[in-house]
């Protein structure tokens, strides 16, 4: 550090040791801008180096797809692929500046629940106060994940099979396929925001094909039905996708996003009603399964969307997924994530998912699954209330994987203390004006 000895970068002496010793292995770590001075000495020299990287992350079990580094075959996640990576691996630019910290400590294994929980049957999913019916398929209990915030393959490789014999949910769903891969957005990908975080991930994936060759075998295993989410750049891409996984026995239903905030087709077809009930006809005559069409917050009515939705022959509606969001890099005034805009979610959007549950709900004879700022049972019983019939966990399992698991147990506490929320089609939530206080 220059106290005392020699005063100099650290790889002024690198640079020497190398030249009097070229079969020299190194290995670093330390801020980004030293790595990257190291990467380029040792490629220069043809010396083997592992660098230890750093990279703003979420959930740190592969699930938010966060932490990604560009390497010659693609976008890698530090989490589950890392941190640890050969040099002349990396390409581009290495992560760099202030990064998104974590969101929180995350528990140590996806078993933990709440003390007192009743315990669930092995490899059945969480514990639940009873079953239920969605879209004509038999789940074990009404908790959900969100699409794209938990990732179970990546899960089953940082927690084993445990993860199996105690899955955190009733119904899987998968990250949103495309018809062709993604890399997804450049980093960085994610920013702490007050009571949230912005995500600006771009739909990776690995293609319909890539899917159903490794993706599809694997989550076959879960012990849970499965949903596949499934964006399509056209009607006709839309029409590929269901087409082929509308036909697989592993399927159970198919969520047709509409709504993600970081692809320009997706805001456009669930922005619009005529938009969203074209596609939905465009390819309900393709497949028996369940459609589940899964709506933006960033529509000017939802609930116009939900009934076109419907009476296109949509089964169920989903919301809400996240709302459009900016950060701005610290001290440069320019857009901080690598897709300019992202996606805010976490506990700062409850209350508007909490209205548009209740307004959709209203409008539509159809399933809602009511999504948005749940961290607990008491939130999933209040969307439960607002007239949802199922709910999705979503950011909070970044923080606890094991959050589903919790949000569910508490729920069924809730439901067996008496005080279980009217069904989705009875009683929804009204808002009644009040008298002033005398």
């Amino acid at each position: 550090d220059g106290s005392v000895g020699r005063q100099a970068l650290v790889t002024e002496p690198l640079a020497q040791a190398l030249d009097a010793e070229p079969s020299t292995v190194v290995f670093a770590c330390g801020p980004p801008e030293m790595l990257e001075a190291v990467r380029i000495l040792c490629t220069a020299r043809g010396v083997t180096a592992q660098l230890a990287l750093e990279a703003g992350m979420a959930c740190g079990f592969g699930a938010c797809f966060g932490c990604v580094v560009p390497t010659s075959e693609g976008y890698v996640r530090l989490c589950v692929d890392g941190p640890v990576l050969d040099a002349e691996r990396l390409e581009g630019d290495l992560p760099r500046g202030r990064a998104a910290s974590a969101v929180g400590a995350r528990s140590a294994s996806p078993g933990a629940t709440k003390a007192g929980a009743p315990p669930a049957r092995s490899g059945a999913g969480p514990p639940s106060a009873g079953p239920v019916e969605l879209c004509g398929v038999h789940l074990g209990g009404p908790v959900l994940n969100g699409s794209g915030t938990f990732d179970a393959i990546a899960a089953r490789r940082a927690f084993g099979d445990a993860l199996l014999e105690r899955f955190p949910f009733h119904a899987f769903v998968s990250k949103t396929i495309t018809l062709e891969p993604r890399q997804g957005n450049s980093p960085p990908r994610l920013w702490e925001t007050p009571a949230g975080l912005i995500n600006s991930i771009g739909l990776p994936n690995k293609g319909l094909a890539g899917f159903i060759a490794s993706d599809l075998p694997e989550l076959a295993e879960l012990p849970v039905p499965l949903v596949v989410s499934l964006m399509g750049f056209s009607r006709d891409e839309l029409a590929q996708l269901v087409t082929a996984l509308g036909r697989r026995d592993e399927v159970a239903m198919i969520e047709l996003n509409f709504s993600c905030p970081n692809v320009e087709t997706g805001l456009v077809m669930g922005a619009d009603p005529g938009e969203s009930a074209a596609a939905v006809e465009r390819v309900r005559p393709l497949t028996d399964k369940p459609l589940i069409v899964k709506l933006t917050p960033n529509a000017s009515e939802p609930a116009a969307v939900a009934r076109a939705s419907e009476e296109a022959g949509a089964d169920a509606v989903s919301l809400i997924n996240t709302l459009k969001g900016m950060a701005l890099a610290p001290d440069a005034g320019r857009p901080w994530l690598g897709g300019t805009t992202g996606g805010v979610s976490g506990p700062a959007v409850r209350a508007i998912a909490l209205e548009q549950v209740h307004s959709v709900a209203g409008a539509v004879r159809i399933p809602v699954i009511g999504m948005g700022g749940i961290g607990s049972g008491r939130h999933a019983a209040d969307l439960l209330a607002a007239g949802a019939a199922a709910v999705a966990v979503g950011t909070e399992s970044f923080r606890d994987p094991a959050a589903g698991r919790r949000v569910a147990a508490e729920l069924a506490e809730l439901q067996r203390a008496g005080a279980e929320p009217p069904a989705a089609k009875s009683e929804p939530l009204t808002v009644e004006s009040q008298p002033p206080a005398a």
